[in-house]
């Protein structure tokens, strides 16, 4: 069981940081802002989700596998909000005075 368990983390930690390299890749190759943060913003968040998956059946106990599942929470939701704001001013930037 662990060399599966082991070999599980190393797949999906390498899908999830995959993802991000192709986060990445978007946010310097798409043309304009919301292309840009729309890419960046869905790959990092799947990134980040494959590898706190991976990471759950490493996981010492009970309480460190919460803990990363509550880290990836943190981290959608800041990343929404922050998606938001970048939105909302490249919004009101375009249709101001």
């Amino acid at each position: 069981m662990t060399i599966l368990a082991h070999v599980f983390t190393l797949l999906a930690v390498t899908a999830g940081a995959l993802l991000f390299l192709a986060g990445t890749i978007g946010l310097l190759r798409f043309p304009d802002t919301l292309s840009r943060l729309h890419a960046l913003s869905k790959a990092d968040n799947l990134g980040l989700a494959l590898i706190v998956l991976g990471l759950l059946p490493q996981a010492a106990s009970l309480t460190d596998g919460l803990k990363l599942i509550l880290i990836w929470l943190l981290a959608q939701l800041s990343a929404a909000t922050a998606s938001q704001l970048i939105a909302g001013s490249l919004n009101r930037r375009k249709s101001g005075p």
